[in-house]
């Protein structure tokens, strides 16, 4: 039997996605689903639509729901992890209204930036309380980390729970390269590419279609359309990037565009219509989705059987994958050793990797394109910082963070960050370990995290 824990059940939709795809593969035997949440009525949902979907596929699950993380990680074989610590309200609304007072805007503000760094702080300590459960319940499991800030995040895993077995996954290498193939009229069955660089700054070094004659470079054709009137509205920036520097970035434009000084400038409005960059867009998604939520609850509990078919995500893959030891390749977030040249040792880096019973080997890169690690280099800088200040407990390098990150330090002098950074850490009191008091040598030591996740 292969027991999967589901940590922040609670996320109904996210959980039915991962779910479906694991339901639907009967070479995996007889399954063990543990959902775990703190909040008990969307634990409960998604408990319900486990069993839907298992009835309507004729999966062979053990299903079961429980408040308590450690029941839900005895003994299991995969963890996966997909908590919002601070919820929407209060911690997510922080980060935007905090910085937006000062005239610093941003658009999804999850992965880098003021936002970004603040949601690492307080997330990397809630996955080190889960690390120190797997140590003790299930040691030998491997954690899925689906949570954002992506790279601090497993950085700082990486470097504070070095035993445990992490890979972080997104489905942005996926879900681009379709869109690539389809902008280009193209099957992606017939693509093959190359692909590589940090969460959410990666890059696809080859992308090619397979012919009578082998395989044919398809960036001249990219090239071509990033020059051409068929530019969707919303992927303006990332065919500027690709025009500019030469190949196309794994992130929506949306997000990229908070990742560097040269789109969201509060001295040059004209840019934002140019690019058409929706400024403040992860607020506006959530509140969008609480909107939706009661009706999707209430469609969900009324269904007598609940559709699913596979999804492009990687856990579904993976798990198959480690139990059957039929091979696949999958791009995950994981410790730079040996793996990027031209990127720093130990960073968190996103490569190829091949799974099988062995586990998630990571496959060396070699060293990407110059101007590439350059441009990657600038979201290592404020990730290095926020992770030593995980890691010391010093307060300064939060201040440094903020300071080295792209389009804050674009928009703010030293004395307004400097401010900023002061004024998000005493609105998110209560959620950071510590108080981050530069006397202790450790922020993490003895913090009690226990009860701050909560699924927005």
């Amino acid at each position: 039997m292969t027991k999967i824990a589901f940590i922040g059940a609670g996320s109904t939709v996210f959980v039915k996605k991962i779910l479906g795809d694991v339901m639907l593969m009967p070479e995996l035997g007889q399954l063990d689903i543990a959902l775990m949440d703190i909040d008990e009525g969307r634990l409960r949902t998604s408990e319900m639509v486990a069993s839907k979907i298992a009835k309507s596929v004729g999966a062979d699950a053990r299903i079961s729901a429980t408040t308590n993380r450690q029941a839900a990680l005895e003994g299991a074989h995969f963890v996966i992890v997909m908590i919002q610590v601070g919820g929407y309200r209060p911690s997510t609304v922080i980060d935007f209204d905090v910085p937006d007072r000062v005239g610093l805007r941003q658009t999804i503000a999850d992965t880098l930036g003021a936002g970004g760094i603040m949601r690492g702080l307080r997330t990397v300590p809630v996955l080190l309380d889960i690390a120190n459960d797997m140590r003790r319940y299930c040691p030998d499991a491997l954690m899925l980390q689906y949570v954002n800030p992506m790279a601090i995040n497993c950085w700082a895993l990486s470097r504070l729970a070095p035993d445990i077995k992490v890979v972080g996954l997104c489905h942005s290498v996926q879900k681009t390269s379709a869109m690539l193939a389809e902008h280009l009229g193209k099957d992606i069955a017939d693509i093959r590419f190359e692909c590589a660089g940090i969460n959410h700054m990666a890059f696809f070094t080859r992308f090619e279609l397979r012919d009578a004659t082998g395989y044919k470079d398809l960036y001249p054709e990219m090239q071509a359309f990033a020059h051409s009137d068929a530019v969707p509205d919303d992927e303006r920036v990332r065919y500027d990037i690709l025009r500019r520097f030469g190949y196309f970035v794994t992130e929506s434009s949306e997000h990229f565009s908070e990742y560097v000084p040269w789109y969201i400038k509060s001295n040059a409005p004209e840019l934002i219509e140019r690019f058409n960059i929706p400024l403040n867009d992860y607020p506006r998604r959530c509140e969008k989705q609480i909107a939706r939520w009661a009706n999707m609850e209430k469609d969900l509990i009324a269904a007598d059987t609940i559709a699913v078919e596979q999804s492009e995500e990687y856990a579904g893959q993976i798990i198959r994958a480690s139990v059957t030891g039929e091979p696949v390749v999958i791009h995950g977030n994981v410790p730079n050793r040996n793996l990027i040249d031209n990127l720093p040792a130990g960073t968190c880096v996103e490569v190829p990797c091949l799974v099988d019973r062995n586990g998630v080997q990571p496959i060396r890169v070699g060293a990407l394109p110059a101007h590439l690690a350059a441009m990657m280099l600038t979201n290592i800088a404020p990730q290095t910082c926020a992770v030593e200040a995980l890691v010391s407990g010093k307060r300064e390098y939060i201040h440094q963070a903020l300071a080295l990150d792209p389009h804050t330090g674009a928009e703010l002098s030293l004395e307004q960050i400097w401010a900023l950074t002061d004024s998000l850490l005493a609105a998110h009191e209560g959620y950071l370990p510590h108080g981050w008091s530069e006397a202790e040598n450790s922020a993490l030591a003895a913090s009690d995290t226990e009860g701050l996740v909560v699924n927005a």
